[in-house]
């Protein structure tokens, strides 16, 4: 069972620093809020292709245990919850943890918090129909290791959904000079470019893990609507990934 800690302190503290303004839609999290409904839109869509479920119905997660690894404040957690998944939220951050939980209990939202790290609970035995992996991998100190605890977590025939920035000139132009020193949509040094993964990387460390990739597609900003939206082509900068722990 993975039991290596791939927790990047550096990389926690960076996020420790600005917990308190999880649900500030015009602070440090600015990007993420409005990338949210994006990111809800490919999540729920590839959740309900792979598990059949009926979007439209009330509550069309019911029955999935649905793990969100970094879940930070919990702006997918909580989404997740209300569309009838049990969630389990896992931040390497205690602070984010606290946060989650205020937030989550103000909310009237019964969500499993737990300060602990994917390898820990992979160590554990635990195990869910749906992990999301979003915007972690290039935060961890070792991305082999870290992608095989995930398909520990994965039950056989489960689906994770993982997102990460690809690695290039342009990436390098929008989410670090531009996101963080023009923008400043994000305190200087949030991401390192040099941890950055191209989606060929990010597929080979995929199937590396006995992992099967599904799909990927681009979250891409319109600078003129000031909107994110899911491309087929564009992988440039955002990009999200959907791969199944094969049932043999």
């Amino acid at each position: 069972m993975q039991s290596t800690n791939t927790v990047d302190q550096d990389e926690v503290a960076k996020f420790e620093a600005m917990a308190a303004e999880w649900w500030d839609a015009t602070g440090k999290f600015k990007p993420l809020h409005m990338m949210n409904p994006c990111r809800l839109d490919y999540i729920t869509e590839q959740i309900a292709a792979e598990y059949n479920r009926d979007l439209t119905s009330p509550h069309p997660f019911k029955g999935l245990r649905l793990l969100d690894i970094g879940c930070g404040g919990g702006l997918l957690s909580e989404p997740m919850a209300r569309l009838g998944a049990t969630v389990v939220g896992a931040d390497a951050a205690p602070t984010n943890i606290e946060v989650a939980r205020i937030h989550a209990a103000k909310s009237g939202l019964d969500i499993d918090y737990r300060n602990t790290t994917a390898e820990a609970l992979a160590a554990d035995g635990e195990q869910f129909d749906v992990v999301l992996n979003m915007e972690v991998i290039e935060h961890v100190s070792d991305p082999v290791a870290y992608m095989r605890a995930c398909h520990d977590l994965l039950k056989p025939g489960g689906l994770m959904i993982t997102s990460t920035i690809n690695r290039n000139p342009k990436s390098f132009m929008v989410a670090i000079i531009g996101a963080e020193q023009i923008m400043r949509w994000l305190p200087k040094g949030t991401h390192d470019w040099k941890k950055f993964i191209t989606p060929d990387e990010l597929y080979d460390l995929i199937r590396g893990a006995d992992l099967t990739p599904v799909d990927r597609k681009g979250f891409v900003f319109n600078p003129l609507t000031w909107e994110w939206s899911v491309s087929d082509r564009d992988l440039s900068v955002n990009y999200v990934t959907a791969c199944i722990r094969p049932k043999g």
